[in-house]
């Protein structure tokens, strides 16, 4: 898979790690890891998106590793630094280890914390004889109708709820503040997603709604009104808006 590994960890000794990254992303990292979540602008549109993960004893003790997009990771671990201000923190990429998956279950692994039917993830150090999985899982994870990284939810393009967060186990509305809650909190509680990011056949994909295509897999991430799905995965809660 495609992805890369930012290591946050306390550069000494009393530095709270999880109270720095809770108060900027979308979900609960206080709690059970991994979790999805976002990085969002102040007005509650998605900037990145990734897993948080604890680190164990195999990826190095006291620290949460970020499981994002590869190719955003330096932009990434750029914006996070700009929230550190004088925290003695470290922010950086960690190339010695990598995100693993297989469609069924793994050990060491744990099922995908946006839906199980995602399959089983892990991170470990990366060898030589790894092979790539990054058509396998996209395929996987299209058919099942679930979106993710800056191709397909957009960069500062999308709000987070449109993105399907809330289905998706990406946002928590306990947990207190955060860079975009305020605007995420208030469409949670007016009910007031009136746009989602939904897979559609090729076929079937309105060019004025299109965020990408994929040809040969015959589907395309469209950004439409709810009203306009006709055919949503089981997963998915449209509401009445």
């Amino acid at each position: 898979m495609s992805r890369a590994i930012l290591r946050i960890s306390p550069a000494e000794p009393g530095e709270d790690v999880a109270g720095f990254l809770q108060g900027l992303v979308t979900n609960d990292v206080a709690g059970p890891l991994p979790v999805w979540a976002g990085l969002l602008t102040a007005q509650g549109k998605a900037l990145f998106d990734f897993l948080v993960w604890r680190a164990s004893s195999e990826t190095g003790g006291d620290a949460l590793l970020i499981d994002c997009e590869a190719a955003v990771a330096d932009a990434l671990a750029k914006r996070l630094t700009l929230y550190r201000l004088r925290r003695r923190i470290a922010i950086a990429r960690d190339d010695t280890l990598g995100v693993f998956w297989q469609a069924t279950a793994a050990p060491g692994g744990v099922p995908d914390p946006r839906l199980p039917a995602l399959g089983w993830r892990w991170i470990a150090p990366v060898a030589q004889s790894d092979v790539a999985a990054d058509e396998a899982w996209r395929v996987h994870r299209l058919t099942l109708g679930v979106t993710e990284g800056q191709a397909e939810l957009g960069s500062d393009a999308t709000l987070w709820l449109e993105t399907n967060a809330a289905d998706l186990a990406g946002v928590s509305f306990t947990k207190g503040c955060y860079v975009g809650q305020e605007n995420t909190a208030r469409m949670n509680w007016r009910q007031k997603v009136n746009r989602r990011l939904v897979v559609v056949p090729i076929a079937q994909s309105r060019a004025d709604r299109q965020r990408v295509a994929y040809p040969a897999l015959g589907l395309a991430v469209d950004h439409l009104r709810v009203d306009d799905i006709t055919d949503a995965p089981a997963w998915m809660s449209l509401r009445d808006d």
